[in-house]
């Protein structure tokens, strides 16, 4: 993707925090049908060397893991925050005019090999660590009195047959590329006044961003 360098995330701690809250990436595979996209919570994993791999899985039905082949490219998006930014929002704008309408937004592309997992053990450990960790967030969620949900909770019959309508898919990733366009290419003025006007607006954790960044 075109990255300039003041927009060009290189941490990979910060690349990896934005995948694990936003964790419904869009895979993006070249298959012997063509380019294809399909939208899957994935579960990061992260090794004491510094390797990721990234686990999902896809219904049966999905065509996707019979057109793919063990070791294939593929990459996967995942975005966080996004919005429309105005050129009224910049003090700039009304002593020069010289500001456009822009949009920012943070995204993360993982590029790695994949591993179609057909296999009832390894379905069975994906389908487990993402209701664990999806599960602890919606019990914490305002409001919501319900015990988290498990495994157990379904039919051994029932699981068994949702199970086997699956098929997992295991990916080595060897690259990430971080873009965080939250407008580090104004000025200071610029930047502080927007943060406030996105705050005001109720888009309060695009303005916490900038600040951050």
């Amino acid at each position: 993707m075109y990255n300039p360098s003041h927009f060009h995330i290189t941490d990979s701690a910060s690349l990896q925090a934005l995948m694990r809250a936003h964790p419904l990436g869009c895979l993006v595979t070249h298959t012997t049908e063509g380019l294809d996209a399909n939208h899957l919570p994935f579960e990061l994993l992260t090794h004491e060397d510094g390797s990721l791999r990234l686990l999902a899985h896809v219904a049966r039905a999905n065509p996707v893991w019979q057109q793919l082949h063990n070791g294939d490219a593929v990459m996967v998006i995942f975005k966080a925050l996004d919005g429309y930014i105005s050129p009224n929002w910049y003090p700039s704008k009304h002593e020069t005019h010289e500001q456009v309408p822009t949009w920012n937004y943070q995204v993360v592309h993982a590029h790695g090999r994949i591993q179609i997992r057909d296999d009832e053990k390894f379905v069975r450990g994906v389908v487990g660590r993402l209701t664990r960790t999806h599960e602890a967030r919606a019990s914490a969620l305002p409001n919501n009195d319900f015990a988290p949900w498990k495994m157990t909770d379904a039919p051994a019959g029932y699981l068994q047959k949702m199970l086997g309508a699956i098929v997992g898919l295991e990916i080595e990733v060897q690259r990430l590329e971080g873009k965080f366009k939250l407008s580090q290419n104004k000025q200071a003025a610029d930047r502080e006044a927007l943060a406030q006007t996105l705050a005001d607006t109720g888009q309060g954790q695009m303005a916490a961003q900038m600040q951050k960044i």
